[in-house]
């Protein structure tokens, strides 16, 4: 049987390739409203964003215009690796920034996922014009090796469309990490050296944070802020070296938060361990957070 003309199925290719752009470009346009509104202040993951933001761009653009394979397969794998890149700041943290799940997170997952699974289909859906792009000049013998490897191709792609999106599945579903600094009843709070800095510390450790938009009556992070910051609950004890002022406010859902010399007090997901300050200086939820100095 012959095969089929290239016109015949040509609105199929294109519609694969207008989807992956499209798909390239949305991926770089939630990238660049996180770098935008909070993720340039993170050391090492703010750069990352912009560069996924200006690469998905650009390829999204060339795919868009030229109908570029080569510029179709750097997309899907740069689709790939920013999935990656955020499992792992989900699950174990990268560059000391740890994610949490959100509803944008989970969005921008998909769509690499999509985005893959439409670029791989547009690079390797027509063995003609793959090789037409790769063999230049081309013998016999390589065509036919290039025909035989592209079907093998296209189950690896499909192979790995299928696990990214299971992989994605599975890390959602797992809980997430323990928060710091919350939990107990009684929040026992002291003074650390952190960086050479005293700072105001839960009984484990872990840095506490003030918010830059809070009042001593309010605080002002809640929702998604409150899963990257978690607000220390339950009644505070000074501990060593505490000398501030300690106390109490009423957030929105009724819960009491310590307040240290009139600051409400959080802990920060990317703290992994006791004695980190990761959350110093970030511009992320609306405002600036500073770690709880010592007062005194």
């Amino acid at each position: 049987m012959e095969r089929e003309p290239r016109t015949q199925k040509g609105w199929q290719w294109l519609a694969l390739r207008v989807a992956g752009a499209g798909l390239l470009l949305s991926t770089g346009a939630v990238h660049l409203d996180l770098y935008l509104t909070g993720y340039r202040s993170i050391p090492e993951v703010g750069w990352l964003f912009l560069v996924q933001a200006i690469s998905a761009f650009g390829l999204g653009v060339l795919v868009l215009v030229s109908g570029s394979l080569l510029a179709a397969a750097g997309g899907a794998a740069l689709a790939l690796s920013t999935l990656g890149g955020y499992l792992l700041s989900l699950r174990v943290g990268l560059f000391g920034f740890r994610e949490v799940r959100t509803p944008a997170g989970v969005v921008a997952g998909v769509i690499e996922v999509t985005t893959f699974a439409a670029l791989a289909a547009f690079v390797l859906g027509d063995a003609e014009q793959l090789r037409l792009a790769v063999l230049r000049p081309h013998t016999s013998r390589s065509s036919g090796r290039l025909h035989a490897a592209v079907p093998v191709a296209r189950w690896g792609a499909s192979a790995l469309t299928l696990l990214a999106a299971v992989w994605f599945g599975l890390c959602l579903a797992s809980p997430g990490p323990a928060p710091t600094g919350t939990g107990s009843p009684v929040q026992l709070l002291k003074i650390a050296s952190v960086g050479g800095v005293p700072v105001v510390t839960d009984a484990r450790g872990f840095t506490l944070y003030r918010f830059g938009p809070d009042t001593p009556t309010k605080s002002n992070c809640s929702g998604t802020c409150a899963l990257y910051w978690p607000p220390v609950l339950g009644i505070p004890r000074a501990g060593l070296g505490v000398t501030g002022e300690l106390g109490t406010i009423r957030r929105s859902d009724g819960a009491a938060q310590v307040t240290y010399d009139g600051h409400p007090l959080y802990s920060y997901v990317g703290d992994g361990a006791p004695g980190q300050a990761a959350g110093n200086g970030i511009d992320l939820n609306g405002g600036l957070w500073h770690e709880m100095a010592a007062s005194g």
